[in-house]
């Protein structure tokens, strides 16, 4: 064993089955304590001393002929081959425990409905009665502005100036350089940490008994020492790794949480817009009605004057009349907050609204609507690449907790000088230096770090199974806007032909009306049903444009193809080193 140890370059079948790293570490053992050739060995002296070794008085015993400044000069070689041969060792055993972190992989579905991906049902007679036919376009890529197939200028222009002024995604940015600065601020654990400090003082000895440590014995005296100090930790197990990788994976987090706060903000002044734009569809019908129910009072009213209706038919429409403007202000309050929400998400205050006006006929419905295959969509989706973020970090985290279990190594070092005075600094006598290694080693915590690995490893289960919800999440949005906008389609034709309908009915009743042939009351139940049949016709339209913009959101809304937003350089330090 002796052998193998001090020899491990000598053919060895135990030698040869050893790791590369303890193999190396042991070539750098036997190159620091071999002997060197060109140096003779040093022989004891007559009274047993041998060259190098001092006393407590810090003088040289037995023969010094080299002097002791060379015998300093030697003790520091080897000390910095010592140093060199731990780092090299340290680095050349580094492992890193903990579990290794395996990106996610598509769920094996091969379609987000039961069925196979059918086209909106719009029929001929659908098309006469005004509906828009849409259709899936199968593999195709979702663009990174989707908001523009709109076309609506005023709805682009709103869109940029909420992307260049809302305080959210401000935040979102800073907390992704915050989050990168501090991965950054991590990976200076892994290099050694070199410092310089100096201390200047003046003394008392204290008298009697005890000297003084000066030479002269003088109890009053000056010192000065500066050193410039070196300490690293060999990141041995990769408990240090493992929290850079956690930290790294918590930044690429925050850079999906900025994309899903884009996504979000885009989504919402759409969706805004599209409603304010249903609220001002269903405010004009509702007025519309109103006036012809106030024209048709006014009717009654002179047919009333002239003998030929009774009071009731008159006090009836003049209560479906207020029915009808009991409508209007709820619809009108909805409307102002509607733009006080875009005004909001401009990045504005409620008193600087915005200009930009919505209708639904400056809103032109996209036809042909891409659906990524389901294979891609968790790489899509800024949600579920954020929760596989988590995983990531949480993976991480239990390799820092079983790291901590383990040994942690030190090394430290310093070189200076110590004087009496200033100048006395520059005398080569003055100089100190010092090596130091350290291991400390856990032996009992009351089972702290084991319940912390424990900790870390039900984290770890917990972020998988908040990822795979996410995961199901995301699919079930996908499914819901396919299923939605599959029945938008059949809805708005319906609700245009009750419109119709009821609008036909309305005109025949009225006229029957005027001639005597039908009641008030048969007047009344057609107006009600026409107010309702054209609320519910600008409903249905706003639904389709809405569900028509769910189905990008729940895509992912195309970031990887946006080009609007340029990344942000990283500032340069002036001092990188500090």
């Amino acid at each position: 064993m002796s052998d193998m140890l001090s020899r491990p370059d000598a053919p060895s079948s135990a030698f040869a089955s050893m790791p590369p790293s303890m193999r190396a570490i042991l070539r750098l053992s036997t190159a620091i304590t071999a002997p060197r050739a060109a140096a003779p060995a040093a022989h004891p002296a007559a009274d047993g001393t041998v060259p190098g070794d001092t006393g407590p008085d810090g003088k040289g015993l037995g023969d010094t002929s080299p002097g002791d400044e060379a015998g300093s000069r030697r003790a520091a070689r080897t000390a910095s081959r010592i140093l060199a041969a731990a780092l090299a060792a340290a680095s050349a055993s580094a492992c890193m425990v903990g579990p290794d972190f395996q990106g996610a992989t598509p769920p094996p579905v091969s379609r987000y409905t039961k069925e196979g991906l059918r086209n909106p049902e719009v029929g001929a007679e659908d098309r006469r009665n005004g509906a828009l036919s849409q259709t899936f376009a199968t593999g195709r890529d979702v663009p990174g502005e989707w908001w523009t197939l709109f076309r609506s200028k005023a709805l682009n222009s709103l869109v940029a100036e909420a992307l260049a002024r809302n305080p959210n995604l401000e935040a979102a940015q800073a907390s992704l350089r915050a989050a990168r600065a501090t991965t950054e601020a991590q990976r200076g654990a892994l290099f050694p940490q070199v410092g310089f400090n100096s201390q200047a003082s003046y003394n008392k000895a204290p008298g009697g008994d005890l000297q003084s440590p000066l030479n002269d014995n003088s109890l009053l005296y000056s010192l000065v020492t500066p050193q410039v100090t070196v300490s690293f930790t060999p990141d041995v197990f990769g408990g240090t790794r493992r929290a850079l990788e956690s930290q790294a994976a918590q930044a690429e987090g925050q850079l999906w949480q900025l994309e899903a706060a884009y996504l979000t903000l885009t989504a919402n002044v759409v969706a805004a817009a599209i409603q304010e734009a249903s609220l001002r569809a269903q405010i004009a019908a509702t007025e519309k009605v109103i006036q012809a129910q106030t024209d048709l009072l006014n009717l009654i009213t002179k047919q009333q004057n002239a003998g030929q209706v009774a009071g009731a038919d008159v006090v009836q429409q003049t209560a479906l009349l207020a029915q009808s403007q009991q409508v209007l202000p709820p619809l009108q309050r909805a409307l102002a907050q509607q733009r006080n929400l875009l005004t909001a998400l401009a990045g504005r205050f409620p008193s600087e609204e915005v200009s930009q006006t919505f209708t639904l006929a400056s809103l032109h419905l996209p036809r042909s609507l891409p659906v990524s295959l389901p294979s891609r969509l968790i790489e899509q989706r800024p949600d579920v690449k954020a929760a596989e973020a988590a995983v990531h970090a949480a993976s991480a985290q239990v390799g820092v907790a079983v790291a901590n279990r383990l040994p942690q190594f030190t090394i430290s070092g310093a070189v200076g000088a110590s004087a009496t005075n200033f100048a006395a600094l520059l005398n080569p006598a003055a100089s100190l230096w010092t090596i130091a290694g350290a291991v400390a080693q856990p032996l009992f915590d009351g089972g702290t770090l084991f319940r912390r690995q424990q900790a870390a490893e039900e984290n770890l289960v917990q972020a998988q199974a908040q990822y795979r919800a996410t995961v199901i999440t995301a699919y079930q949005n996908v499914a819901d806007a396919l299923r939605a906008l599959q029945a938008d389609g059949r809805a708005v034709a319906a609700a245009n032909a009750a419109v119709k309908a009821s609008q036909q009915s309305v005109d025949l009743v009225r006229k029957q009306f005027g001639l005597g042939a039908v009641s008030s009351a048969s007047l009344l139940i057609t107006q009600s049903a026409y107010l309702q049949a054209v609320v519910t016709q600008a409903q249905a339209q706003a639904n389709q444009y809405a569900d028509t913009a769910a189905l990008f959101q729940a895509l992912g809304g195309g970031w990887w193809n946006r080009r609007d937003v340029k990344p942000a350089r990283d500032p340069k330090d002036p001092a990188p080193f500090l």
